[in-house]
């Protein structure tokens, strides 16, 4: 017999719809500017192919950041376990999820590629967004310039694998369809995601453009693809006096870091020794091709170029 709890339990999909409605009075009643990126929003747009959202991604200024995850958790919402190493993971985002929802919402304050301050990157976006109607409730969302910018960063992060080239080529042949690479352009000089956006933009553009040099910050994301690369990138350029304390770390992490893998990880003592087995695995399996990736660094040149261009 059918449990009848099933019965009303909200699919994926039915949660990603409805928890933008409720971010939105949420953000609404405290006066707060919140804008949703990726998700069902891009696809109703044309941004992206038919695809279904595992979360809600809305997107608010620092400054209202505490607010927000305030006005959640008065509604059962909940931050989930983080790595407390931000020199290895710089954050972007604070993810919530509440046990009677399917789904989680992540609350970005900033985007890895936009390299002017996190406030005034906020400020630019904001000037690029539109209303849009979702589950009954008009939400704000990325303009389609904006989207594509911001589809494009996302994916230029991991531009090796294949789902993300074809997203990069989707997001290429339609900003070429729609002549839009100019107010790309203009969305990224404002936002100084030249360098990072270069890949995707070089051969789409016709002016002359003067493309910076890509941050450390980026130039270590398109680094790190393996598992413990990026641990690796940051205890080689931390400071002497910081390396003990980060390669003990690295052996013997924190509880949250397997909990930020898998919130219901077994956190008893056998079970923290599966994990560490686990991770170990992992990152040996991995090995000879973080070696392969990281070489970049040994050599010290511009690794941002390690993308290339898109090729269609």
């Amino acid at each position: 017999m059918q449990n009848p709890a099933d019965e009303t339990q909200l699919s994926i999909p039915e949660a990603v719809l409805l928890g933008h409605a409720l971010v939105q009075r949420v953000a609404d009643s405290l006066g707060i500017r919140a804008f949703f990126i990726k998700g069902p929003a891009s696809v109703i747009q044309g941004l992206r192919l038919p695809k279904m959202s595992v979360d809600v991604d809305v997107f608010v200024p620092p400054a209202d950041l505490a607010a927000m995850l305030d006005g959640l958790r008065e509604r059962g919402w909940r931050e989930r376990p983080v790595d407390p190493d931000e020199r290895s993971f710089p954050r972007h985002s604070t993810t919530v999820d509440h046990p009677e929802w399917p789904c989680c919402i992540d609350v970005h304050y900033r985007f890895p590629g936009m390299e002017a301050a996190p406030g005034d990157s906020f400020d630019v976006m904001w000037a690029h967004t539109e209303v849009l109607e979702l589950a009954g409730q008009e939400v704000r969302v990325p303009s389609k310039a904006l989207g594509i910018l911001i589809l494009a960063l996302h994916a230029l992060r991991s531009h090796h694998l294949p789902a993300s080239q074809q997203e990069l080529g989707f997001l290429a042949d339609l900003t070429e369809r729609e002549s839009r690479a100019a107010e790309i352009l203009d969305i990224s000089t404002a936002a100084r995601s030249l360098a990072a956006m270069r890949p995707f933009l070089e051969e789409l553009v016709s002016q002359p453009v003067e493309w910076p040099e890509p941050s450390t910050e980026w130039r270590n994301r398109l680094l790190a693809k393996e598992p413990g690369s990026a641990r690796i990138i940051a205890i080689a350029q931390a400071p002497l006096r910081d390396k003990p304390k980060m390669l003990f770390r690295a052996v013997f992490p924190a509880p949250e870091v397997h909990l930020a893998r898998n919130l219901y990880a077994d956190m008893t003592f056998t079970g923290r020794l599966g994990q560490h087995k686990a991770r170990w695995t992992r990152f040996l399996r991995a090995l000879p091709r973080t070696v392969r990736d990281l070489s970049p660094l040994r050599r010290r040149g511009p690794a941002a170029r390690s993308a290339g261009q898109l090729h269609r």
